[in-house]
C-alpha cells in the first residue's frame, strides 16, 4: 500500500479533459460543418470551464487539466484562466486523435504539435500526458519518456501508480491509472451518431462513491476523470460538489494534482523491472 503524505489514507486527483470542439472534430472531420454537434464542445469552453473553476475555488482545491493543442490555440483565454487559478495543465494530444499504433509518425506529430502549442501560447512545459480515449502504444510510452515527461495517465491496469519498464529493464515514466467507472463520459456524453443513455446524478454518484470507498480502503489512487462539456452542466456541477463533500467526510484524503502524486510516489518507491512490467503489451 502506498504511503501518502501527512498520514492520508488515499489520494484523490480531480482531473478535467478540456477537449472543447476537438472531441467532435477528431471523431468525424465532417463535424466541422455541424455546428449543432460542435456546440457541445463549445459549451465546455464557454460555460463548463468557468463553472468548474468556480467550484474548485469555492472548495479550495487544485485540479489537473489535460488540454489538446488545438484547444490551447483556439481557446487560449480559457486556458490562461486555468493557469491563473493555479491548476496543473497537462498534454492531451493536438486534435484529440486516437492513437493508431500502426502509424507512429502520426503519434510523434500529434505530440510535438501539442507541446508546441502549450509552450508558445501558455509557456507550459507539461509534466504529464493523458491519451485521448485512453488509447496509447508502446511507441508513445517511449516517446513520452524520451521527451522528459514525469507521468502518463492513460492505462487502466491498477489502482496505484507504477513505473513503466523500457527495453533493457530501464525505468520509464510513472503511470497514474484511471478507469471508465470514474469517468463522466460514459454516463453523460451523448451523440446522435453514437446514442447511449444519459444517467441520473444519483446513479453516477452511487458508482463514484462505491469506487472511492473501495479504493480508499486499499490505500490507492482515485483518479477522477471529467470533461467540462459534461460535468460543467448545472446539475452535474452540483453532483461534483456533493461527491467532494462526501470524500471530505472521511478526513483522510490527500487532494492533489497528478504531478504531485507522481512526484510523491516516485520519491517513495524504487524502480524494480519485475514490478514495473505489469502489462506485457505495453513494455517497450
Amino acid at each position: 500500500m502506498t504511503v501518502w503524505p501527512h498520514g492520508r489514507r488515499c489520494a484523490l486527483t480531480l482531473t478535467f479533459d478540456f477537449d472543447a470542439e476537438t472531441n467532435w472534430l477528431s471523431r468525424d472531420p465532417a463535424n466541422a460543418k455541424r455546428p449543432g454537434t460542435l456546440s457541445q464542445g463549445t459549451y465546455g469552453a464557454r460555460v463548463g470551464v468557468p463553472a468548474v473553476l468556480s467550484l474548485l475555488r469555492e472548495e479550495e482545491l487544485t485540479g489537473t487539466f489535460f488540454i489538446p493543442g488545438w484547444v490551447v490555440e483556439n481557446r487560449t483565454g480559457r486556458c490562461e484562466e486555468i493557469l491563473k487559478d493555479g491548476h496543473e495543465v497537462g498534454h492531451h494530444g493536438y486534435l484529440h486523435k486516437w492513437v493508431d499504433p500502426d502509424r507512429p509518425e502520426e503519434e510523434l506529430a500529434e505530440m510535438e504539435a501539442g507541446l508546441d502549442a502549450l509552450r508558445s501560447k501558455l509557456g507550459v512545459v507539461p509534466a504529464g500526458y493523458r491519451s485521448p480515449a485512453g488509447e496509447t502504444s508502446p511507441n508513445l510510452i517511449r516517446l513520452l519518456t524520451e521527451k522528459g515527461f514525469l507521468y502518463d495517465s492513460s492505462l487502466m491496469d491498477s489502482v496505484e501508480p507504477y513505473y513503466h519498464c523500457l527495453s533493457g529493464d530501464r525505468r520509464g515514466l510513472v503511470e497514474l491509472p484511471w478507469h471508465w467507472s470514474l469517468d463522466d463520459a460514459p454516463f453523460l456524453l451523448f451523440a446522435i451518431s453514437s446514442p447511449r443513455p444519459i444517467f441520473t446524478n444519483e446513479h453516477i454518484l452511487s458508482i463514484w462513491k462505491a469506487e472511492f470507498e473501495a479504493i480508499r480502503e486499499m490505500g490507492g489512487l482515485i483518479n477522477l476523470v471529467m470533461h467540462p462539456q459534461a460535468i460543467g452542466r448545472p446539475s452535474r456541477i452540483q453532483m461534483l460538489r456533493r461527491f467532494i463533500e462526501f470524500t471530505r467526510g472521511f478526513g483522510d484524503v490527500w487532494y492533489a494534482t497528478c504531478s504531485d502524486v507522481a512526484r510523491h510516489w516516485s520519491s517513495q518507491n524504487d524502480f524494480d523491472p519485475q514490478d514495473a512490467a505489469i502489462n506485457p503489451f505495453i513494455r517497450v
